[in-house]
């Protein structure tokens, strides 16, 4: 497994973005996908799941952000719609995703290198 990310750059806020996850080692679709991000002084947080037909988001993108995945691709998608500058963090895409307890994933054991994501005017 080799998760590659891509898609960060500057938006406004208001704005939307596209990331990309990519397994350049293997087919995804034989993993649950976790998207995750973390600012600048804070710790890594989840932010999104993919396993099959379910899709969870944490609480704070919840209605904004969307989670997919195109099997054909080898690509899972976090598209982020009405960007807040508190959504500033570089985004992470790991798995697999064995469990979830509340919003603390588990069974990472494979991570991209991130793509940042800055929101400011």
């Amino acid at each position: 497994v080799q998760l590659e990310e891509s898609g960060g750059e500057l938006v406004q806020p208001g704005g939307s973005l596209r990331l990309s996850c990519v397994d350049s080692g293997g087919p995804l679709s034989n993993y649950a996908i976790g998207w995750f991000r973390q600012s600048p002084g804070k710790e890594r947080e989840s932010v999104a799941y993919i396993g099959g037909s379910t899709t969870l988001y944490s609480d704070s993108v919840k209605g904004r952000f969307t989670i997919s995945r195109d099997n054909n691709k080898n690509t899972v998608y976090l598209q982020m719609n009405s960007l807040k500058p508190e959504a500033t963090a570089v985004y992470y895409c790991a798995a697999p995703i064995t469990a979830i307890i509340g919003d603390t994933y588990f069974g990472m054991k494979y991570w991209g290198k991130g793509t940042p994501v800055t929101v400011s005017s």
